[in-house]
């Protein structure tokens, strides 16, 4: 079916909803889906010949498929609905749910984090049932007796996810949370041993190194702590949490500190920092963190004589401190707290790239999650899902949170 026969971009978006309801849905209907209760996947439009819907939402009417089918229509889950989890046995997805909520309310996680877990883990049941009939993964765990078949049972699965996953990082995480799961079957239940342990060894599995030294989270965290000024929390936040140069930090002037600007439609953007020139990197830098330190150190300048600059020195032509003064305080905060990097006080540029490591890893996650979400939209790709499903200011408040939860973890809610 082609995108002429439908003629979507002669379609209002009163017709599309028409054409959903009274060609779009009996479709599902006969294919075993709900339209009521659940959006189509996007392969299932392209295989039916509906694929020029999204097409059309996006360029005629501003609209992605996800914001068509819950805003427009009213498509959706009852906030109560429970997990699709696709096995069989109701006795292990209550142990799931039980495992998860004691993760939530102990392990203080955050929702996201919980429908990463829950995602992974329903992947892993999946397989495991398509492989040996069944989804009680506790059944062969209260005998010892039972336990080389079982290990065999779940380095099936492994393999599976061995082939499908991208990178060993992502292998590596799997294991990691399944691991636990069953972790908390043998000291909570009545598991006998913990079949996941042996795995990670059978493969060639390695986590990926930086090639520069870094300081890391907890490094970084007790050089913040040590910061008891302005000044210095500000320095630290340059570098960690907005991934400054040194130079860049030392430069800073108030003029390049944007807030609170209000948007047409009467929300307000992120704050910001403006650079005129920025060598490889962007012209605006989003403060996710550290307006009120920011505010503190402008407070502690403002007065009379006061040149503007975060970091000013009366004795320098240009006004403000160089990048060796700023590399030299952040090496004294170190030193105070006993901070090392293969034995070595860390420099500025050491702080700076622990940025780059938790941005990394922040979009390595992002990337995971999409594909997760991918998989249970029953789509082969997550660009599917951010083509189709995400809009782009979604996607800036995804990556947002994801990198948000890194930053908070290392400086806190500041």
């Amino acid at each position: 079916m082609s995108g002429y026969r439908y003629s979507w971009n002669r379609k209002s978006l009163d017709e599309l909803v028409a054409f959903y309801n009274d060609t779009i849905a009996p479709k599902m209907v006969a294919d075993g889906l709900e339209p009521r209760k659940e959006s189509p996947p996007y392969e299932w439009l392209l295989d039916n010949g509906f694929s020029g819907l999204a097409d059309t939402l996006r360029k005629n009417h501003e609209l992605t498929l996800t914001e068509f089918y819950t805003d427009v229509v009213g498509v959706g889950e009852d906030e109560g609905d429970a997990y699709d989890w696709g096995i069989s046995s109701e006795s292990m997805i209550s142990v799931f749910e039980k495992y998860l909520e004691g993760r939530r309310s102990r392990g203080n996680l955050a929702e996201r984090t919980i429908r990463s877990r829950r995602s992974r883990l329903a992947q892993f049941a999946r397989i495991y049932e398509s492989l040996h009939g069944h989804s009680d993964l506790e059944r062969h765990l209260d005998d010892e007796y039972d336990r080389p078949e079982e290990i065999d049972r779940c380095l099936a699965v492994f393999d599976v996810f061995n082939q499908e996953l991208a990178n060993d990082e992502t292998k590596l995480k799997y294991y990691s949370e399944i691991r636990q799961f069953y972790e908390y079957l043998a000291n909570f239940r009545r598991a006998r041993y913990n079949p996941i342990n042996p795995v990670a060894n059978q493969y060639d599995w390695e986590r990926s190194k930086p090639d520069n030294p870094t300081v890391d989270r907890e490094g970084m965290r007790r050089i913040f702590h040590e910061a008891d000024n302005p000044a210095d929390q500000l320095l630290v936040l340059g570098l960690g949490a907005w991934g400054l140069r040194p130079d860049e930090v030392a430069s800073l002037h108030v003029s390049q500190f944007v807030f609170d600007t209000e948007n047409d439609d009467g929300s307000y953007s992120d704050d910001y920092i403006e650079f005129e020139e920025r060598k490889n990197g962007p012209g605006t830098v989003n403060l996710m963190f550290g307006v009120d330190a920011v505010q503190d150190r402008i407070a502690d300048l403002e007065g009379p004589g006061w040149n503007g600059y975060l970091f000013p020195s009366s004795q320098s032509s240009s006004g403000h401190r160089t990048g060796e003064t700023i590399n030299n305080r952040f090496k004294r905060l170190a030193t105070a707290v006993d901070v090392t990097v293969d034995g070595e006080t860390p420099t500025a540029k050491m702080g700076r790239r622990l940025w780059y490591t938790m941005y990394k890893n922040a979009v390595t996650e992002l990337a995971e999650e999409l594909e997760e979400v991918a998989a249970d939209q029953g789509s082969s790709s997550a660009e599917i899902i951010v083509s189709n499903y995400i809009s782009e200011s979604e996607r800036r408040k995804y990556r947002r949170e994801v990198f948000g939860e890194e930053l908070e973890a290392v400086f806190g809610n500041v």
